[in-house]
């Protein structure tokens, strides 16, 4: 085992340190990396060639016990195990997939590009007359509301409630979002509250059916049998957390971005042909989801290791997005760039199946910034979400400039 002292569950490297100066240091030194924790240890893939491969090989990789480190409370194996979508090998994944693919079709998708782009133009509206803020709270956050409410069918009070439980679910280690019981029991209280907001959802649902995932839930059918209760619990779970969480987290980190790259914000101003290529830079650069985790099925060697049956694994996509090997001057951010084979969303089958709401949600905000001609500044500093797998500013105070 290696005998350096590179901690990837150390938060503090997430919150004060610098996080792509270990990850270098691990893709150039130790591409196989065992991390040891009190409660055993976990490998660290770091480039993207192996990330990459990790993803696409799912029989030797898989999801079923979980896909973030200690991601269930006083369990070996997450409890949603097999149930939910993240958390599913073949054929359960594919036939889950399916049957939560049906909410993400035009008619629903276009609904949320509204009630995104009508919030994300008010908050931006309400921003500019007060001359700034903090972008993380006062901005970022309208970008899942407005699809919350199409999604389960909120209004927006109870679609900001569920924003606020599940941020409190990731952010547990971090004194801004946790509940009162610290640590892992906060957690568990988190997790017990969210289901309770489903639960309750899903009864109304059954009695009164809407154009909702929800809905679609309720009256879908795998190898020839309903969802169990569970099985609808935790995909909701799924969508609400993937789509809450991430999505706010890039639009914050999308801001820093611009403030740190004056070069780069100026061209999005001045170049409105670039928002394509700006968009994956952005998903490229912020690498919100920094990594997921996977399960060993059989030993498998790799770079001179051996990684053993049952071993946790896990694929640092924020490294591989920043993989020399892989972008020419990884450590620029280039709106222009191209071509862009980013992996924030994953790879293969257990690519993210957000993917086009994210990518619709980050889309509409960065076009309403470069319409506006907007320039931000910042106005105190900023504080990162203490977490190693959810990246992002949960503090961002700027001023906003205009032409």
């Amino acid at each position: 085992m290696t005998t350096s002292v590179i901690d990837l569950t150390d938060l503090d490297l997430f919150t004060g340190g610098d996080p792509h100066a270990v990850w270098k240091e691990l893709r150039a030194e130790h591409p196989v990396y065992w991390n040891a924790t009190a409660q055993g240890g976990f490998w660290a893939l770091t480039r993207m060639e192996d990330v990459t491969a990790a993803y696409v090989d799912a029989a030797a990789f898989s999801s079923r016990q979980g896909t973030v480190l200690g991601g269930s409370y006083r369990r070996e194996a997450d409890s949603a195990s097999g149930r939910m979508l993240i958390a599913s090998d073949d054929p359960q994944h594919r036939l889950l997939r399916q049957q939560i693919h049906k909410a993400f079709l035009p008619e629903l998708m276009e609904r949320a590009r509204r009630a995104v782009r009508g919030g994300v133009r008010a908050a931006l509206d309400r921003f500019q007359n007060e001359g700034g803020g903090d972008f993380a709270r006062e901005v970022a956050p309208e970008l899942p509301a407005g699809l919350l409410a199409v999604m389960f069918g909120l209004g927006r009070t109870d679609a900001l409630h569920l924003l606020s439980l599940t941020r409190s679910m990731i952010g547990f280690q971090d004194p801004a979002y946790r509940s009162s019981s610290a640590g892992a029991t906060g957690l568990a209280a988190t997790q017990v509250e969210i289901f309770d907001f489903i639960t309750a959802l899903v009864e109304e649902r059954r009695r009164s059916p809407a154009e909702d995932l929800v809905t679609i839930l309720l009256n879908a059918t795998v190898n020839g049998r309903g969802l169990t209760e569970d099985e609808i619990l935790y995909n909701c779970l799924n969508v609400a957390v993937g789509g809450n969480e991430t999505t706010p987290f890039t639009a914050a980190a999308a801001v820093q971005t611009l403030i740190d790259w004056p070069d780069q914000a100026a061209v999005l101003n001045s170049e409105p042909d670039c928002l394509p290529t700006a968009l994956d830079e952005i998903f490229r650069w912020t690498s919100t989801n920094a990594y997921v985790q996977r399960t060993a099925t059989r030993d498998i060697d790799l770079h001179g290791r051996r990684i053993e049956a049952g071993d946790s694994v896990t694929l640092w996509n924020a490294s591989a997005n920043r993989d020399e090997s892989q972008f020419a001057d990884a450590d620029r951010f280039d709106v222009r760039r191209t071509p862009n084979r980013h992996i924030a969303f994953g790879v293969g089958a257990h690519r993210c199946i957000g993917m086009g709401l994210a990518q619709m949600e980050v889309g509409l905000l960065l076009q309403e910034i470069a319409t506006r001609r907007l320039r931000f500044e910042p106005d105190g500093p900023p504080r990162q979400l203490r977490s190693n797998f959810m990246l992002g500013p949960t503090h961002l105070p700027v001023q906003v400039r205009l032409p």
